[in-house]
């Protein structure tokens, strides 16, 4: 089954390509793209930008999703933090993916370092906002305004 075609442009010469791990993998692994020797220090609660020196035209009728590696989420609690960032079709400015570390050592990242993945998805529809004076009860369930916890566990 052929995917998506998703064009990217490197913004820096030395930013890494994008990269499936295997065959069956849903998302592009991202690499961050730092300058010679440099280093990103993330403390333990901190949280910094990570550029990937790479550019995407996202098609339109698709969104790019920023997702967290489950390898440094568990081995080393970094994650991203508004996960899954989108990645908008009209979007063209640099990728880059917020990390926070939620670990409780510093974690420090190198060019090259794999720090995210990136899933091409469908978009299947975009609401369209229509303003009304009340809202219908949803099927009678008694919910209501309940909110978190509200349904027991």
């Amino acid at each position: 089954m052929a995917g998506v075609r998703l064009p990217i442009l490197r913004s820096r010469p030395d930013a890494v390509l994008p990269e499936r791990m295997s065959t069956g993998a849903a998302g592009l692994d991202l690499a961050a793209c730092l300058g010679v020797g440099e280093t990103i220090e993330l403390a333990p609660g901190g949280r910094k930008l990570v550029p990937t020196g790479l550019v995407v035209a996202v098609p339109v009728g698709y969104e790019g999703q920023v997702r967290p590696r489950s390898g440094l989420a568990l081995h080393h609690g970094v994650t991203v933090l508004n996960a899954p960032g989108t990645i908008d079709a009209d979007y063209r400015g640099e990728l880059m993916v917020l990390l926070v570390n939620l670990g409780e050592e510093p974690f420090v990242i190198r060019h090259g370092d794999r720090i995210a993945q990136l899933v091409v998805a469908p978009v299947t529809n975009q609401a369209e906002l229509i303003e009304v004076e009340s809202l219908d009860e949803p099927g009678g369930t008694g919910r209501g305004s309940g909110g978190f916890g509200s349904t027991g566990r």
